[in-house]
């Protein structure tokens, strides 16, 4: 199979089911950003971290593909997909939970960075909060399975939380916001 076959040469792409969409349409944006947060995951995951985190940001990333996948099947689609449960939403609370148990309470907001692994971490945040904007943008006009937008909501407090577990793993500082006066 060819990486290529020219059919988006016009500026459309097929959705799975057959629907061709402009490129710029907002279930491509939808599932394309999401696309770029597992890039992201991956990056995080190819840093010196700790072999469970690299785990749980393995099955986040088997998550996101399914994500992708659902969002990016046509409403006439015969294809069986992938689902994600309210379990993958617990699964990533849970991670959360662990992960609160050994940080210090948060007095203020955080500036991001410290540490490029701990800096990786607050841009695939931000990723993920615009994949759920767009998720939520998508939703207004098609029916999406609402899972979606809040495994997507419960991953980015799941990538807050690591930011700050990074940081204190990497010895790096955690700089609060101070708001000038």
């Amino acid at each position: 199979m060819k990486i290529y076959t020219k059919k988006g040469d016009t500026g459309t792409t097929g959705l799975i089911g057959g629907t061709r969409v402009p490129k710029h349409h907002i279930r491509i944006e939808s599932y394309g950003t999401i696309d770029e947060l597992n890039s992201y995951v991956g990056l995080i995951r190819d840093q010196e971290i700790d072999k469970e985190t690299k785990a749980t940001l393995i099955e986040i990333q088997d998550r996101l593909f399914t994500l992708g996948s659902l969002l990016a099947a046509d409403e006439n689609t015969k294809m069986v997909l992938p689902q994600v449960f309210t379990s993958d939403v617990e699964f990533l609370e849970q991670e959360i939970d662990k992960m609160d148990e050994s940080l210090e309470v948060m007095k203020s907001f955080v500036l991001p960075g410290g540490h490029p692994t701990v800096s990786y971490t607050h841009i695939a945040r931000c990723i993920c909060r615009r994949a759920e904007r767009l998720t939520v943008q998508l939703s207004e006009e098609f029916e999406i399975n609402t899972i979606i937008i809040q495994y997507l909501n419960r991953l980015s407090d799941y990538l807050f939380t690591l930011s700050r577990k990074l940081t204190k793993d990497l010895g790096a500082i955690e700089q609060p916001w101070v708001p000038r006066k």
